[in-house]
């Protein structure tokens, strides 16, 4: 029987480079919590903190396979501190680790009280992207080359993270009632 999924393009970058590294991934967004983004209580919702990573999120991945990115999966995210009305949130991400058709992005959330100038860490997170050609198809995407000791230590932690995540998909699919 034929299989339908299908097979994963290479797709030809636009400058010729057959890898990136880190730093040309990195990102950040900025936004200030207004009244429409909070909660009765005057916080931002979880759900638009959420919405944000995956934005900022995105925008790396994409500035790493220069084609569309989808989300695929997000790691636990936990709220440390609220964010205010009127508090600035600043996210920055950046690719930690490519697989094949797949990639790794890690998101830190700080909140910045604008008068005080303190800042909080207020939410991390990992995601997986997948890129996408305009079919729809998964596109192989170039190498990252991390070049500090951190980004070397977010490389290799990456992999395990990795190979948690793919485990928990497979006893998924296979106990899909559970």
């Amino acid at each position: 029987m034929a299989s339908t999924e299908s097979k994963p393009v290479m797709v030809e970058q636009a400058n010729g480079s057959v890898s990136r590294t880190v730093r040309e991934t990195q990102s950040e967004y900025s936004e200030i919590c207004l009244p429409n983004d909070a909660n009765l209580l005057g916080n931002m919702l979880g759900g638009h903190v959420m919405h944000l990573v995956d934005l900022c999120g995105a925008i790396a991945a994409i500035r790493h396979a220069r084609c569309p990115v989808v989300t695929a999966s997000v790691d636990q995210m936990s709220f440390l501190h609220p964010v205010a009305v009127g508090e600035l949130v600043k996210l920055k991400s950046q690719v930690n680790r490519v697989f094949r058709t797949s990639m790794e992005v890690g998101v830190k959330v700080w909140v910045e009280n604008l008068v005080s100038r303190e800042m909080r860490h207020t939410s991390s997170a990992y995601l997986t992207f997948v890129a996408l050609d305009r079919a729809g198809n998964r596109v192989v995407l170039p190498p990252v080359v991390p070049e500090t000791e951190e980004e070397k230590r977010r490389f290799a932690e990456a992999a395990e993270r990795r190979a948690y995540r793919l485990a928990c998909k497979a006893k998924t699919k296979s106990n899909p009632d559970e």
